[in-house]
């Protein structure tokens, strides 16, 4: 990812024909809000899929410096992510959990880098009891997946014995934490969200009774905090199992959430979208009535138009959705898109933005004047979720960090 550290908007983003501005300020004051409001569990910061496309490393180093209540637990997919935020976040005592488990060829980095891998199967406490001896790793740390009902990743009830078993003295490996994942944590009312929190807490009963002790249980994710109904439980589930509770926050870090079903949202107003991605005008031309337009003429023009050409499209994460149907702002104007996106570039109706030229800059994502376009908007009509569309932004988008209120 081309990463672009600046001060002001203007400096760096000049040079560029799009870019995507992330506000850390922005970041961090979502986090505090998800602490407040998680009723007392610890908030890891979610910062896989490369921070859902907002810059894992950027991202991990201002939830761990973070005013008032810095991140002490960070989440990633993999190895080579967690290496990579473990580079930019050096403190040992911020924690990075590795969520979806360890390929045997990472494990040694995994170990190396102080990463803390996810395990569910007995061949993966085989090779990481391995690699242990080999590094002569006296004691490792590893967290517990338990598949409580989506049938994904995690040890089934069935299996559980066997894999206590191995949590033997003579063992270097750790049961430090026992994790699940709700399918459901944004409809609260769901039977399943019930069926899993049984058998989770079926579950922490047989750990107990094998005399292990783990410091901490997780479930839930930004969705969790939201609805609120679920913490309670949890929080009596840790301490009757005497540990401590953690949710993932992933999406509401970066200003999203879930719409929820049978509850209200006890945070996702007041989460600021962390991320505005803006291009700028490159050309515009007048166009007369029944002039086609882009790809396949999707679009004919029934009066005369000006049409505005934008240097971006569904190579950058523009969503082919978009096509006659999505809108940017320029000068605090709405503007749809018509035609078809393109790979590279997609044309705008600006007919009713007459002071609209080429250089002017151009919002796909973000606020202008006393407008606003959201992820949940791109979602809205390309048919997905805000997760998507932010994980979606390509690389080649530079992303322009912000330390305090520059972004517009």
């Amino acid at each position: 990812m081309s990463v672009v550290e600046k001060k002001s908007t203007n400096e760096a983003a000049m040079a560029q024909a799009t870019w995507a501005e992330v506000s850390l300020s922005a970041l961090a004051a979502n986090y505090r809000r998800l602490q407040s409001a998680a009723a007392g569990a610890e908030v890891m910061g979610v910062v896989k899929a490369d921070g859902y496309g907002h810059g894992a490393a950027q991202c991990a180093l201002a939830l761990a410096q973070a005013n008032e209540i810095p991140a002490q637990w960070l989440g990633v997919t993999d190895a080579a992510e967690g290496a990579a935020v473990r580079r930019a976040v050096k403190d040992p005592a911020v924690r990075i959990l590795l969520m979806r488990g360890l390929l045997a060829g990472e494990i040694e980095s995994a170990m190396e880098a102080a990463l803390t891998p996810v395990v569910w199967t007995v061949a993966q406490m085989d090779a990481l009891e391995a690699a242990a001896v080999r590094l002569d790793i006296k004691e490792f740390a590893v967290h517990m997946e338990i598949d409580t009902g989506m049938s994904r990743q995690g040890v089934s009830p069935a299996e559980l014995p066997a894999m206590l078993a191995r949590f033997t003295q003579s063992s270097p490996l750790r049961l430090e934490g026992v994790m699940t994942h709700f399918a459901a944590a944004e409809e609260v009312a769901s039977p399943q969200n019930d069926s899993q929190m049984k058998i989770f807490e079926q579950a922490l009963e047989q750990i107990r009774a094998a005399g292990l002790r783990p410091e901490w249980i997780h479930a839930g994710s930004t969705s969790t905090v939201d609805a609120g109904s679920a913490l309670p439980v949890l929080l009596r589930l840790a301490e009757r199992s005497k540990t401590r509770l953690m949710c993932r926050a992933g999406i509401g870090l970066y200003g999203y959430a879930l719409p929820l079903t049978g509850a209200a949202s006890q945070v996702h107003g007041e989460l600021e979208p962390v991320l505005a991605w803006k291009t700028r005008i490159l050309s515009i031309s007048d166009t007369a009535p029944g002039a086609r337009v882009g790809y396949n003429g999707t679009f004919i023009a029934e009066k005369p138009m000006r049409l505005a050409l934008l240097p971006v499209g569904y190579a950058d994460g523009l969503r082919r959705e978009l096509s006659n149907a999505g809108e940017v702002l320029i000068t605090g104007k709405r503007a749809r898109i018509v035609g078809r996106v393109s790979m590279d570039v997609t044309i705008v109706d600006v007919t009713a933005v007459p002071g609209a030229k080429a250089g002017d800059e151009v919002v796909i994502l973000g606020t202008q004047g006393g407008e606003r376009i959201t992820a949940d908007d791109h979602a809205r009509i390309a048919g997905t979720i805000a997760y998507e569309i932010l994980c979606g932004i390509n690389v080649r988008v530079p992303r322009c960090y912000l330390s305090g209120d520059e972004q517009s």
